[in-house]
């Protein structure tokens, strides 16, 4: 079955020109105007990755990554006119799985939706561990779900891929620049700062005393420690 990518931006020149090409490539492609339009879609067409652009009417890109928090492996590469680190974080924090400035190359475009569906579909070809417990956190590889004390953690793919790969090998100390290979497999559009915002995130919401299970290394990167002590 063709991979399914939604386009979603309010110039339509520019959703026509990226749906023909992504179809020439065998993708099976729709297209949305708004941030309403994508999220009804979104459960129309279920999509294995959106191209969303930022800036929109109704809702933007940013709200649409809000509201899509939960998503089950759904790709977003998020597009924008801004090239200020400080959007890009924002769109990183909000789950992004990549970001694309405009204007742009459609064949870059496409190798990035390429590799986006690559690692989306090696993720859930896996067959890892049916279980992995901390304590009252555990993560399931499988159905890639997480829940901390008998309540589902609401996390991003990135953030359970993350979680996933520290929590697998710990006390392993990773190097901001292999977590991005391995969990981003690509050189990302936030940098090493990605990694940072992730793992920001994870803390926040895993809480006390989890949080403290993701240590950083400073100078380094970060090393999980989920031996003992957890309620």
């Amino acid at each position: 079955m063709n991979k399914k990518v939604l386009v979603v931006d309010d110039e339509q020149s520019i959703s026509s020109a990226i749906a023909y090409a992504l179809r020439r490539e065998g993708y099976e492609v729709d297209t949305a105007g708004d941030g309403e339009e994508a999220l009804s879609k979104v459960q129309t067409f279920r999509p294995n990755a959106l191209v969303l652009d930022v800036m929109m009417p109704k809702l933007s890109g940013y709200d649409v990554c809000r509201r899509l928090e939960d998503r089950d492996d759904i790709g977003i590469i998020l597009l924008t006119v801004k090239n200020d680190i400080v959007d890009k974080i924002v769109g990183l924090e909000l789950g992004a799985d990549d970001y694309m400035t405009k204007p742009f190359e459609i064949r870059e475009l496409l190798a990035r939706v390429k590799a986006l569906l690559r690692r989306l579909e090696k993720k859930t070809g896996e067959t890892p561990a049916e279980l992995l417990e901390y304590g009252e956190l555990r993560l399931y590889p499988e159905r890639r779900s997480a829940e901390l004390r008998n309540e589902e953690l609401e996390l991003t793919p990135k953030e359970f891929d993350l979680l996933l790969l520290l929590l697998s090998h710990p006390q392993r100390v990773y190097m901001r620049e292999e977590l991005l290979e391995q969990v981003w497999e690509m050189d990302y559009a936030g940098g090493t700062r990605t990694v940072d915002i992730h793992i920001q995130r994870l803390r926040k919401k895993l809480g006390e005393p989890y949080q403290n299970m993701l240590q950083t290394v400073y100078g380094v990167g970060y090393k999980a420690v989920p031996a003992g002590g957890y309620p």
